[in-house]
């Protein structure tokens, strides 16, 4: 059993911050279990766009509110407390704030916590052996 909490990886290399987002890494790839969980606060009054060509996404808001894109579309979605988003389609969006937003986000295939978005937004395919194996 694996018990963490956010606090836990603050500080550490598992803590990315941008001028739009801050992501805490939970869970990664090296715990083997076939996804990664990440808290992510998104910045009031941005604007990022994002890619996940290599990854599928989903979204679940906790706090605050704003709007989520489908650049392929056109369409746009409120976010708020409750909402579910998921780019099963490796879907180019682009999210707005209106406030502080925090989600829990799980990707498949898990992240190493050394990816970085790309010119694209989109984080690059990286593969690593679960811990132990």
């Amino acid at each position: 059993m694996i018990v963490r909490s956010v606090e836990d990886v603050e500080g550490t290399d598992a803590d990315i911050k941008s001028e739009n987002w801050r992501s805490k890494r939970i869970i990664l790839a090296k715990e083997g279990v076939g996804f990664s969980v990440h808290e992510t606060t998104l910045y009031a009054g941005t604007e990022s766009e994002f890619w996940y060509a290599n990854h599928i996404e989903a979204v679940f808001i906790t706090q605050g509110e704003g709007t989520v894109t489908d650049k392929a579309t056109g369409e746009t979605h409120e976010l708020k407390p409750g909402t579910v988003y998921l780019l099963n389609d490796h879907d180019k969006h682009i999210v707005r704030p209106r406030t502080e937003i925090k989600c829990v986000c799980v990707f498949n295939p898990p992240v190493t916590g050394r990816e970085v978005h790309d010119e694209n937004g989109v984080y690059p395919l990286i593969t690593e052996e679960p811990a132990g194996a």
